[in-house]
């Protein structure tokens, strides 16, 4: 995975530190708080349009992947 672009950045200067896509001000956190409440990718995107597709993909498959690996076997 290392030689992936980066999806998710912190920025001292931007939003004080808030993890966010790269090239936006929109926050990580916001992506996993509307597919909690229910809402689909389409309408994350649809009101974060800074955001590609590419982008919110990439950090789910991110997320996945770092709960897969964290996962202790029974």
């Amino acid at each position: 995975m290392a030689d992936q672009p980066a999806i998710i950045h912190s920025d001292p200067l931007i939003l004080s530190g808030t993890p966010v896509f790269v090239g936006t001000r929109v926050p990580a956190q916001s992506l996993f708080d509307y597919l909690e409440g229910g809402e689909t990718i389409d309408e994350f995107l649809r009101q974060f349009p800074s955001v590609t597709r590419e982008q919110a993909i990439a950090a789910l498959e991110l997320a996945r992947a770092s709960v897969l690996a964290g996962a202790a076997p029974t």
